[in-house]
């Protein structure tokens, strides 16, 4: 980490930056501040459930973005500074409470809450990086750094209320815009007109800490994607076998998604971002690698709910979206974050996309259950592949 930053936490007025002498760690704040994004990823799969429309994909996108977006950049705050302080959980709280009237108007964000949307999300992006410069005053190493990030968010504010204004595909291109800012910002190291460029060497984060933020994440997702199970199977008319073979292959789906990325790669992952010359830099790849590999479990709740749901319905095409495109999304993001961790991407994830596209063309012919448990097997499989070849390279490694 940076001599500076450590010389910055140890001698701040205020007391409020983490130490860099000891490993950080997961809060209490942390954890109940997350909880406001369990109810989040749960209004976007509803939403997606209820508009499975290629616009209603798209929309459900730029919004999950959005969630993102507003949950990473708060991550990265509380990996500088220490959540336990009071200050620090006053804006954690704060946060909380207006990223909870913006999950609450999720669900109409493209109709008649659109302002209230906007608006909340704009001011958790502006107002907690006013509050860092504020707090961290004029000659903290981080200073330059959240000025620049400052003006993307500034700037972004503006489209996301300028699209609340507008109607249709007007709005849709400018919070496309508005995502596009922000996620593009990182790239080029926050690069604005008059305040230079930031490096990733000056984002002296704890990659721990980072790691295991994203982790959580993954299984509030994961989380949302059991409730998703539990909530379908528990209104179905009778609990015949059809109903409980659905909710096995589900459940069995929903494991082997965890299996793919707990058990072999999240250990892996924090130790490399842990013992990286560059934290920052890895810290930012995870950010990108995350948002996809989340975003494929939110449309696999989706998918569970119709296997549950609608299991013995022949597979409509819009269907076929989120009971292929789930699964499919999930493996590309964990290629992608298995990519950054290893410097490879896994051929068992590649074989798995693969028998996914196969099975589009029979599809219609097959019932949505059927469906299910054909990409069930495939996440099964890819699953048992890739964690026989993790022990193996770790025996080989061990005996050497």
């Amino acid at each position: 980490m940076s001599d500076n930053h450590a010389h910055a936490a140890k001698n701040h007025p205020r007391g409020l930056l983490r130490s860099r002498h000891t490993a950080a760690r997961v809060s209490n704040e942390e954890l109940f501040f997350d909880l406001v994004y369990v109810f989040a990823v749960t209004q976007l799969s509803h939403y997606l459930l209820d508009h499975l429309t290629l616009l209603g994909s798209v929309q459900t996108l730029l919004l999950w973005f959005a969630v993102w977006l507003g949950w990473q950049y708060t991550a990265w705050v509380t990996n500088w500074f220490e959540p336990s302080a009071l200050q620090i959980r006053l804006v954690l709280f704060s946060i909380m409470l207006v990223a909870l009237v913006m999950a609450s108007g999720l669900p109409q964000a493209f109709g008649e809450r659109a302002m209230v949307f906007a608006c909340c999300y704009a001011g958790i992006q502006v107002g907690r990086t006013l509050w860092v410069l504020l707090a961290l005053g004029k000659h903290d190493a981080l200073v330059p750094n959240f000025r620049r990030i400052l003006a993307w968010t500034s700037m972004a504010a503006v489209l996301w209320v300028a699209g609340a204004l507008a109607d249709g595909y007007l709005r849709l291109a400018l919070w496309a815009a508005a995502v596009l800012c922000e996620y593009a910002a990182p790239m080029i190291g926050f690069r604005f007109p008059g305040l230079g460029r930031s490096s990733t060497a000056d984002w002296t984060i704890d990659g721990g800490h980072l790691a295991e933020r994203c982790q959580l994440f993954v299984i509030v997702a994961l989380g949302e994607s059991l409730l998703a199970s539990g909530v379908a199977f528990g209104q179905a008319k009778e609990w015949a076998v059809g109903a409980v073979l659905t909710l096995l292959v589900t459940f069995l789906g929903s494991i082997a998604m965890w299996w793919m990325y707990f058990d072999t790669s999240s250990k892996d992952a924090a130790h490399v971002i842990e013992h990286s010359d560059d934290p920052g830099g890895i810290g930012a790849k995870f950010h990108y690698t995350h948002v996809v590999l989340v975003a494929g479990i939110i449309v696999s709740a989706v998918a569970d709910e119709l296997v549950i749901g609608h299991g013995e319905h022949h597979v409509e095409w819009k269907y076929l979206g989120a009971l292929i495109g789930g699964p499919a999304i999930y493996l590309f993001g964990n290629a992608l974050f298995k990519r950054v961790v290893y410097g490879f991407t896994p051929q068992s994830h590649i074989g798995g996309l693969a028998a996914l596209v196969l099975i589009v063309p029979f599809a219609s012919h097959l019932s949505v259950a059927t469906v299910g448990m054909l990409t069930t097997a495939v996440m099964v499989v890819v699953a048992l592949l890739e964690s026989v070849w993790r022990r193996r390279s770790r025996a080989r490694v061990a005996a050497h």
